[in-house]
């Protein structure tokens, strides 16, 4: 995995999931930015509803004493990527739309 894929990274204690680009990655950790999981259906209506300030995903760094497993977001059959979703109900990619907060 290269730095700005856009990965899925299972954690534990807690047990969490975060989608995001990948910053970096490294034997301390892994740098990404994301948001969890089940948030993505709020952070996408955010976007599209905005209600003032422009808003972009957080800078996040996780342990590798917590990470369980990096997957890349990538369609699987019929199942698109989490990333496929966002262009399609925002209208641009993610790494269009993360590009102006850079």
């Amino acid at each position: 995995m290269e730095p700005h894929s856009i990965v899925v990274v299972s954690l534990h204690s807690p047990k969490e999931r975060v989608w995001g680009e990948l910053l970096s990655i490294s034997t301390a950790g892994v740098a990404l930015r994301g948001i969890d999981l089940g948030s993505f259906d709020d952070f996408v209506s955010q976007i599209l509803h905005p209600e003032g300030d422009r808003i972009g995903l957080p800078t996040l760094f996780f342990p590798m004493l917590r990470i369980e497993r990096i997957a890349l977001d990538e369609p699987h059959g019929s199942i698109p990527s989490m990333a496929a979703m966002f262009e399609k109900k925002v209208g641009r990619s993610l790494m269009d739309y993360l590009a102006q907060f850079a």
